[in-house]
């Protein structure tokens, strides 16, 4: 069953507005439940596949999209590559019952904002979605390390990208060597906190750096930020 309803007018302000998207009616409901119970998250609609989702989301306009992955005709991949570009600000939460799915990652590269195991505990469910609607992304070490060995058979090898004369591959250059730096501890996984600690540094000021990494790059969040990192050969898997 595919439902929808409008977003409430007079406190739609601090409202998140949610779409789910999984081909299991009774995940979907499992999921309503969770989230209809937490006063600043509302489920707009419902979608079983990937076309209804992009269809939905166009005409709902939701703040963050839980994603299915594996589902029938246009996969959540796909639909997650056109949600993005028809809907900049719309935040995807890829969803996926293993934590080593290669069309999970391949959402990730899509433009999606995080992922989720589907056995996730409620309080990561909301956290996670609270996360990528304030503009940051979820993605665990656990699962970067995943992301990189997945990635590992098919990054470029140096000298692919025609780097500059400092080896640097020329998406990068517009990066001083703090921003470098940072981008390559993210790249690792590590939280602003932890990269703060490595520095020596404020977490606001790693705060600003990585607003300036994603600015600079014109990238949406973190994980198209660790994405480049290792596309680019900054940091190398092993």
């Amino acid at each position: 069953m595919e439902t929808s309803q409008a977003r409430p007018g007079s406190s739609a302000g601090h409202q998140i507005g949610l779409l789910l998207v999984d081909d299991q009616a009774l995940l979907r409901m499992g999921f309503r439940l969770v989230l209809e119970a937490e006063d600043d998250l509302v489920v707009l609609g419902e979608a079983g596949d990937g076309e209804r989702a992009v269809q939905q989301a166009v005409a709902l306009r939701p703040d963050v999209v839980l994603m299915d992955v594996r589902m029938p005709g246009v996969n959540g991949i796909e639909a997650t590559e056109r949600i993005v570009a028809a809907l900049p600000e719309c935040r995807v939460i890829i969803l996926t019952t293993f934590d080593l799915d290669e069309y999970a990652f391949a959402g990730l590269r899509a433009g999606a904002s995080g992922f989720l195991l589907k056995d996730a505990r409620p309080a990561e469910l909301t956290a996670a979605i609270r996360t990528v609607a304030a503009g940051d992304a979820v993605i665990s070490p656990r699962v970067t390390r995943r992301m990189l060995e997945m990635f590992s058979g098919y990054l470029p090898a140096p000298g692919d990208l025609a780097p500059d004369a400092g080896g640097l591959d020329p998406r990068l250059r517009a990066l001083t060597p703090r921003e470098l730096e940072v981008l390559g501890t993210m790249a690792e996984g590590m939280s602003n906190a932890e990269i703060a600690d490595h520095f020596v540094l404020s977490e606001a000021t790693v705060k600003t750096h990585v607003g300036r990494i994603l600015g600079k790059l014109q990238l949406r969040d973190r994980v198209q930020a660790v994405v480049l990192a290792y596309e680019s050969g900054l940091v190398r898997p092993g």
